[in-house]
């Protein structure tokens, strides 16, 4: 690992650097600048870039660690990435610019919008210490899974540049894989983190609904979005998630739950542990390099102590149906307030109704509009009951057969994506062979648990990940399985040949 370049680095390892003072803030800063610099505008990961206002970050967080406030505050200093979907506070007390970062959500209807306030993952992230180097591309308000829905251009996979990072979370993850952030933000409606981390080569992890405020987190589906960290390491994800993790009365789906010591709690000790796997999870159509992996993976688990069993979901099957009625209903109504009278971007029309036709015309892409269009449909009268009320029912037959399931064993162990990253460009006419990419990941929205992609090898020369899922509000095992597996596999230096200077 100390072969890396500094910005291949993980945050854990940069972190002992600063807290040794063996480098600094504005050293991490800068090294993540060259790399955004060099390869930033080509893989556009990025919508907003803040340099100024990091380095000045960077420089305060060296004085605070100079003054010995770095005990206890492991992202003191380390330079992070921000979905945009995330709003950061870009307007004064007096509703005036004051040089912050636009918040965008990767479309054109929010072009250069400032908010007068910051994110709950924004302000806990500042309190913890971590410097904000900019806002990264995703798709259009996190509707899809490549990161080639966003209005501002698809990010490209650092990797192989042909081929899509994953998404909707896309820039976040190409940002971490390629060394120009320590750790990022991602949003995971349908696996939005898990995904775009599992074709990156990254740890992607998205936590039990309701464990991290949404608070500013601009909504595409508000019962199933959940923000969580993507990083380079088990560690890493289990530092960011406990700075992020923990109760928001501003947000009445947080929940009031302890947060532990998530990083105290990977042992490397998986021994004495049932860990189930879904037989439907390995689902037709799924790429045999793709299965060899993560089945080598399941088996060196098994190898360290862990009794593997096969279980069953049944209804997995119904969850891509589930998910394209109950996200698209909800995404109708969230996006209903983009009217081009309150904020944003507006056609200028005189007539009220034109000038609301033609900003949502213009102003949505296609995947939004089209999701807009089912949503309505399935929440019309005479279809409601048909559609969403019965999407409704099979999402709680799903909540309860994971619960059934995980009444049994500790975790489940699946493929997090059915293939390894794709060409750019090669699934954008069907949506439907662009929505199978969820398979593996949807299911566990539904139901509102914990899930982590691990890198667990490389198939054809790309990353594959593995996903541990488990109960809710249990973080710490699924962690704990996933460190567990990561500090054997050989996997720990997995960086994609563009992230080395």
């Amino acid at each position: 690992m100390n072969e890396l370049p500094l910005a291949d680095r993980t945050l854990s390892e940069v972190g002992e650097l600063l807290r040794r003072r063996e480098v600094s803030s504005r050293d991490l800063v800068e090294a993540c600048l060259v790399r955004i610099r060099r390869d930033g505008e080509r893989l556009n990961t990025f919508l907003a870039l803040g340099e100024d206002r990091a380095l000045a970050a960077a420089d305060d967080a060296d004085r605070a660690l100079a003054a010995g406030d770095g005990d206890g505050r492991p992202l003191l200093g380390i330079p992070y990435v921000l979905k945009d979907v995330f709003v950061t506070r870009g307007l004064d007390d007096a509703g005036l610019p004051d040089g912050g970062l636009p918040s965008t959500a990767g479309s054109r209807i929010l072009e250069g919008y400032l908010s007068p306030y910051a994110s709950d993952a924004e302000a806990r992230l500042t309190a913890a210490g971590a410097v904000l180097l900019g806002k990264t591309n995703c798709d259009e308000f996190a509707m899809g899974s490549s990161n080639e829905n966003s209005a501002y251009g698809p990010v490209r996979n650092p990797w192989d540049e042909t081929m899509v990072p994953g998404g909707s979370s896309g820039g976040s993850a190409a940002a971490v894989a390629g060394g120009q952030a320590f750790f990022g933000t991602g949003t995971d409606t349908g696996g939005s983190i898990r995904q775009p981390a599992s074709l990156s080569g990254i740890v992607g992890m998205k936590p039990t609904y309701g464990r991290i405020s949404r608070y500013g987190m601009i909504a595409f589906a508000s019962s199933l979005d959940q923000c969580g960290p993507l990083g380079r390491s088990v560690r890493d994800v289990a530092l960011v998630l406990r700075a992020l993790a923990g109760h928001d009365p501003r947000d009445s789906t947080s929940v009031d739950e302890p947060v532990p010591d998530y990083a105290a709690a990977l042992s490397g000790e998986v021994r004495g542990m049932r860990l189930g796997v879904p037989r439907e999870y390995f689902v037709a159509g799924m790429e045999p390099g793709v299965e060899t992996a993560v089945r080598a993976a399941i088996g060196i688990l098994e190898g360290l102590g862990a009794e593997i069993v096969e279980v069953s979901l049944p209804s997995t099957d119904a969850g891509l149906a589930t998910y394209y009625i109950i996200a698209p209903a909800e995404a109708s109504a969230n996006l209903a307030r983009y009217d081009g009278v309150k904020y944003g971007y507006s056609a200028g029309e005189d007539d009220l109704l034109e000038n609301y036709l033609r900003t949502r015309g213009a102003g949505f892409g296609p995947e939004v509009k089209r999701r807009i269009m089912l949503g309505t449909y399935a929440l019309s009268a005479g279809y409601y009951d048909a559609y969403y009320v019965k999407a409704q029912q099979v999402r709680t037959l799903i909540k309860a057969e994971f619960d059934r399931v995980l009444a049994d064993v500790d975790a489940l162990l699946a493929p997090t994506s059915p293939s390894v990253a794709f060409k750019i460009g090669a699934k954008t006419e069907d949506p439907m062979l662009m929505y199978l990419n969820d398979a593996c990941t949807l299911p566990v929205n539904i139901a509102g648990l914990p899930g982590i992609s691990v890198p667990c090898g490389l198939s054809e020369g790309l990353p594959v990940g593995l996903q541990v899922i488990g109960r809710a509000f249990d973080e710490a095992t699924i962690l704990r399985v996933a460190d567990a597996y990561e500090r054997v596999a050989g996997l720990s230096d997995l960086r994609p040949p563009t992230a080395h200077d």
